[in-house]
This record gives C-alpha cells, sequence and structure tokens, in this order.
C-alpha cells in the first residue's frame, strides 16, 4: 500500500515541470507577440485626438479683435526699435473676425492709413495713434474707417516684436513658402532681412524679417501679403493636435512676458476654439487704397521721404460699403 501510494507524488514532479515549460513558452510567445506589435502609446492617442473644442467652449456669436503689432520689442517699452527712435508706435494692424459658424476673417489696414482726428491740426498715419492713446484711441478710428457695429472691435490684443518671436519659437516654428528670396540692411536699426524662398521652417527671428519686409516697388501689398502668409502659418500650427495641449499655457507664458490684451484667459481660449476650426479656410481681406496723388510736371520732382516714414495713403473713394462685410454664418 505505502508503494502505491508514492506513484502519484512521483508522476506529480514531471508534470509541475511540464506546466512549468509551457508557462515560459507562453511568456516568451506574448513577448515576441508584442515586439512584433507593441501596444499603442496612450500618450500619442492623446494628442491625436485632441481637437481645438477640447481647448474650451466657443463663442456663441461672432467677435471682432483688434491685432496691434508694435515697432517696440514689447508693448511696456518706452522707445521703438525703429528709425527714426521715438515712441512705440502700430506697425502692423489686423481686424480679426472670430465667427464660430463660419471661418475666420481677417482685414489687413496699412499703418501709414491717413486718419483726421480732434485736435490735430493735419491728417496722419492710423499707426501713429498708438503713441497719443494707446489701443483705445485706434480702436476708435478703426471702427469708423471701417464703419462698424457700435461696440465694435469688441477687443483688443496688442503684440511687440519679442511677443510675435516668442510665439513661433513656442510652437518650435512654423512652415512658410515666401515667393522669393528676401534681402534687406538697415544700419541705423542694426536690423537685416536675410531670407531664402521656398518652403521652408522658420523661427523666430525668420518670421520677424518677413513681417518687417517690404518691396520697395510695392510697400504696402508686399507687407500686407507677408503678414497674411505669417497668420495662415500660425494658424495651421497652432491648430495642429501635437500644440494644442500647449495653447493654454504658452498664452499664459505670452502674458507675463508682456502681452497686453483686453482678453480674460477663458476668452482667449474660447476664441482660439473657434477661430482654429476650420484653418484652411481663412478668409483675408486688404482696405482698398486711393492712387497715390501724382505731382504735376511743372512741380518738379518729389522731395525725398524722410527715413522711417511712408507717405499716408486714403481709403479708396469708389470703395464698396461696408468694407468689411461679414460671412453669412453657415447652417
Amino acid at each position: 500500500m505505502a508503494q502505491s501510494s508514492d506513484q502519484p507524488k512521483r508522476r506529480r514532479g514531471p508534470v509541475l515541470l511540464r506546466l512549468a515549460m509551457a508557462g515560459a513558452g507562453l511568456a516568451v510567445g506574448l513577448g515576441l507577440f508584442a515586439w512584433i506589435w507593441p501596444e499603442p502609446d496612450r500618450s500619442s492617442q492623446l494628442v491625436q485626438q485632441l481637437t481645438p473644442a477640447d481647448l474650451a467652449k466657443a463663442p456663441s456669436r461672432s467677435v471682432t479683435v483688434l491685432v496691434i503689432g508694435l515697432d517696440s520689442e514689447r508693448p511696456a517699452d518706452p522707445l521703438n526699435r525703429a528709425a527714426p527712435p521715438g515712441p512705440a508706435n502700430a506697425d502692423a494692424l489686423l481686424l480679426l473676425r472670430i465667427n464660430p459658424q463660419g471661418p475666420l476673417q481677417v482685414l489687413t489696414l496699412p499703418a501709414n492709413l491717413s486718419v483726421q482726428i480732434p485736435g490735430q491740426s493735419r491728417p496722419q498715419g492710423i499707426g501713429s495713434l498708438y503713441r497719443l492713446g494707446g489701443p483705445a484711441l485706434i480702436a476708435d478710428a478703426v471702427s469708423s474707417l471701417v464703419r462698424l457695429e457700435p461696440g465694435e472691435p469688441d477687443r483688443y490684443l496688442v503684440l511687440g516684436r519679442a511677443t510675435l518671436r516668442s510665439l513661433v519659437d513656442g510652437l518650435g516654428s512654423i512652415a512658410a513658402n515666401p515667393s522669393r528670396s528676401l534681402r534687406y540692411s538697415d544700419k541705423s536699426q542694426g536690423f537685416t532681412i536675410d531670407l531664402q524662398g521656398g518652403l521652408q521652417r522658420l523661427r523666430g527671428s525668420q518670421v520677424e524679417q518677413l513681417v518687417r519686409y517690404r518691396d520697395p516697388s510695392r510697400p504696402e501689398q508686399s507687407r500686407q501679403e507677408n503678414h497674411q502668409l505669417v497668420l495662415r502659418a500660425l494658424v495651421r500650427e497652432m491648430a495642429l493636435p501635437e500644440h494644442l495641449g500647449r495653447l493654454t499655457s504658452l498664452s499664459q507664458f505670452l502674458s507675463r512676458e508682456g502681452m497686453a490684451t483686453n482678453l480674460t484667459q477663458a476668452e482667449t481660449l474660447s476664441l482660439l476654439a473657434a477661430g482654429l476650426s476650420r484653418p484652411e479656410t481663412v478668409q483675408f481681406t486688404a482696405v482698398p487704397l486711393a492712387q497715390p496723388a501724382q505731382a504735376p510736371p511743372e512741380a518738379g520732382p518729389p522731395a525725398p521721404a524722410r527715413p522711417g516714414v511712408s507717405p499716408l495713403r486714403q481709403i479708396d473713394p469708389g470703395a464698396a460699403v461696408p468694407l468689411w462685410p461679414a460671412v453669412t454664418p453657415t447652417p
């Protein structure tokens, strides 16, 4: 009886060994499958699933925002970085209409657009109003020129040149496609433009070169075209899933760096949610300008323009009204 009772025990050893070997084989097999078909990176999946709607709830109506680009490094700087030196001026003006049911609309206005304000003896460029009354005075002048609805623009955003560079560098770079090589050097400002033509990735300092370039033969048109090129690139870049997740911290960083605005953080994210929802459908409109007046032949050659001063331009008197029609929201 004792001999028969030891027999199951002797059999148990080989059985356990076979089970252990089978388990090891299963583990190796699963490991091989994991190597062939690795588990997806969950953080990557989350990035790929991000959309502008994840930033915040979009506004319930269209909102107009006046964007003012200064010729100083930051809005709080007492002096510009231009020639001749002096208080900061608005060097670029964009009016944005963010519509939650339609495309982002952009109206570009030249900084040398002629305006006449009470208390001034003669017209002056709209960009120079910044040194007289800040964004509020420019907003009033833009509203009157464009014939906006009462209370518009709803908000303003003031960027210095350093702010623009920080925005681009915060995204890493942006893809832009200048139509040709751009070259310019200004020793009085210590500023050089040296950009190749063609599709490329541009860092912040290169984007600054692009937005500041003027073609001598068509200064206003070329400057506005470059602004459009950069804004399109910024919208496309910010709308990428890998960048959407960093826009909250980036906007907070830019505010600390000196970006001036009357937008709250919640409003900023809400407008980004709407404005980035259709990155390929941005619609640009330029203010129609009258042709520069030609001096009569007996007047002789025109006097040379002062350095850093552009001749004032007028709105074309035959331009259709309103200058900036709103797009009917899509159902």
